[in-house]
């Protein structure tokens, strides 16, 4: 049985908790291919939010098991604090919840380096979420990382202590000082492992070739977006793992003919959470608005998001980029009472219109150009069905469909799994 792919398009942010929700009940595994607590996948569901940064997006379906592979860095801490909001759900944690002896820890001091690292930059810091994301990966392609399966050797901890020791020297060199107590922070990280230790450590690339043998349905579920890859997105404001397609591949340790669907994730208009280039960012009403309207602030971090208007130069790279099959455009309702929307289709780019992304998109750089369409008035977040959907917005969606040459075969109009309306 192939496995399908589900991934966000843009800088993130773009809904891929809710539609991995929404699917899971046609999955038996819910694998996290990447990334790591800097994700903040937001569900809504019978009147409650639920935000996960870890855990994948199908803990709350009774028949879904849920898999966090090898391409994941896992906080501990925050992993503990996680699994204490879920205590009220009265879930089967040992039973539903996977975790793979492949995947990389977060020390503290992991977070102390991100910390001092980014201050250390000032003005040009890139917007890390200061999770310690970077340097464990850091350590990960440094062959110095320790790892789940590392918990159950008798020698962890001294394994721990060295590298530990190594982080608290390089801390001395960055020129930015930042306070911290490390006693409280290993205090807090020791009675964390403790729970994760009572989890079910498995060889994930083994499990999930078993469960492909025994034709069992597999969603990877990515975190971030395309356009933070660390390869292919806006380089240096990016993130520190692979969110493209191939990292599922590398993060769970399936075969690339085995990818079947991939699922690419967009929203009607375009934000990004912290530093970098954005080419159809809004300094006006009209993004003050998508950003009021969108509650348009960080699960994880809760900074404000900026906005602006849909990017199809940037969106149709992704696509590409992913091989994606099918489109799913997520807050179509923020855009509802707009009189005119605008769709970015081409860059001048010094000098000359382009209509691919570039190398450097910095605003020296590029100057978008617009195609405008008439919007819509009408509150979509009762609507139920396609038909419902007024002319203007299936107008704005087939001119979408016929760019990306994909069809858009969900739109959701709210934040809840019910208003997910199917085409």
């Amino acid at each position: 049985m192939a496995v399908d792919l589900l991934l966000g398009l843009q800088w993130g942010d773009e809904g891929k908790g809710k539609i991995v929700d929404v699917l899971t009940k046609d999955y038996n595994i819910i694998a996290r291919f990447q990334g790591g607590p800097n994700a903040g996948h937001t569900l809504e569901f019978d009147g409650h939010k639920h935000v996960l940064h870890t855990i994948p997006s199908g803990i709350f379906h009774d028949n879904a098991i849920n898999l966090v592979g090898n391409g994941v860095v896992i906080d501990p801490v925050i992993f503990k604090k996680e699994l204490d909001n879920l205590k009220k759900f009265d879930l089967d944690i040992q039973k539903k919840l996977l975790i793979s002896r492949k995947a990389h820890l977060i020390l503290p001091t992991h977070r102390l380096l991100d910390a001092a690292s980014e201050a250390s930059k000032g003005k040009a810091k890139i917007g890390s979420t200061l999770k310690g994301i970077g340097p464990t990966y850091m350590d990960k392609t440094g062959r110095n990382g320790i790892r789940v399966g590392d918990l159950e050797l008798t020698d962890w901890k001294d394994r721990y202590a060295s590298l530990r020791d190594k982080h608290i020297s390089m801390i001395d060199f960055y020129d930015a000082k930042i306070d911290y107590n490390l006693d409280e922070l290993e205090t807090e990280f020791f009675a964390a492992v403790k729970v994760l230790k009572t989890l079910t450590f498995i060889d994930s690339e083994e499990y999930l070739y078993q469960a492909q043998k025994a034709e069992k349905t597999i969603l990877a579920e990515g975190a971030q977006g395309s356009l933070l890859d660390i390869d292919f997105g806006t380089y240096p404001f990016v993130t520190s793992s692979t969110t493209t397609a191939a990292g599922a591949c590398t993060g769970l340790g399936v075969a690339p003919t085995d990818i079947n669907e991939v699922f690419g994730i967009f929203k009607a208009y375009t934000t990004r959470v912290g530093s970098g280039p954005f080419p159809t960012e809004l300094f006006d009403e009209d993004g003050a608005t998508m950003g009021r309207v969108g509650n348009e602030f960080g699960a994880t971090t809760g900074r404000p998001r900026r906005c602006g208007w849909l990017d199809l130069v940037a969106l149709k790279y992704a696509v590409r980029v992913n091989g994606v099959t099918q489109l799913m455009m997520m807050k179509g309702d923020v855009l509802s009472g707009f009189k005119t929307l605008k769709v970015c289709t081409a860059y001048i780019y010094q000098g000359k219109e382009i209509d691919h992304l570039p190398y450097n998109i910095e605003p020296e750089n590029i100057e978008p150009i617009y195609t405008e369409m008439k919007g819509w008035a009408a509150d979509l977040t009762g609507m139920t069905e396609a038909s419902q959907l007024p002319e203007n917005l299936n107008t704005y969606i087939e001119f979408l469909e016929k760019e990306l040459e994909v069809p858009i075969k969900i739109v959701s109009v709210g934040p809840d799994r019910t208003q997910t309306i199917k085409r």
